[in-house]
């Protein structure tokens, strides 16, 4: 764990909702110099802190206006029935996250679709037929708030 002052977590908070802002732009609305700014940029990614920066997507443009979270629950639970799952759901492009959580279901996929017929295709024909599938439950996401990190 490395130790962050205020000014690391307002500079983490710049980064999170715009990562392509320069150091020069982040020092200028904190009243740092450029130079300052950069070294805790620099410190906080060689420690670890900041492991990279995402490409968001307007998926609605891309012609994916749907998303949708599914819970999966295996139907076995031994560890040749979790890696067969992992490998295969891993394969499928529409399923943008895999997360193997604790609770009622065994897995939490975050999945997008061109629209409601094409996502039935996706559960039916990949989701349904991977390897110890068993109960699903969908939710359809119908609005989005962006929130930006922890800090």
């Amino acid at each position: 764990m490395i130790e962050t002052d205020e000014i690391d977590r307002k500079i983490l908070r710049i980064l999170v909702r715009d990562a392509r802002k320069s150091s020069k732009a982040i020092g200028e609305d904190l009243g740092l110099s450029q130079p300052a700014v950069w070294r805790r940029i620099r410190r906080l990614k060689d420690s670890g802190v900041i492991l990279g920066q995402r490409l968001r997507l307007d998926r609605e443009k891309l012609g994916l206006g749907v998303m949708v979270f599914l819970g999966v629950k295996l139907a076995a639970k031994g560890r040749g029935s979790i890696e067969s799952f992992e490998r295969a759901v891993s394969a499928i492009p529409e399923v943008l996250s895999v997360e193997h959580v604790l609770g009622l279901y065994d897995y939490r996929l975050k999945v997008v679709a061109r629209d409601i017929p094409d996502f039935e295709r996706v559960l039916r024909r990949r989701i349904m037929t991977l390897p110890g599938a068993g109960q699903v439950e969908a939710n359809v996401l119908l609005s989005e708030e962006r929130k930006y990190g922890p800090l």
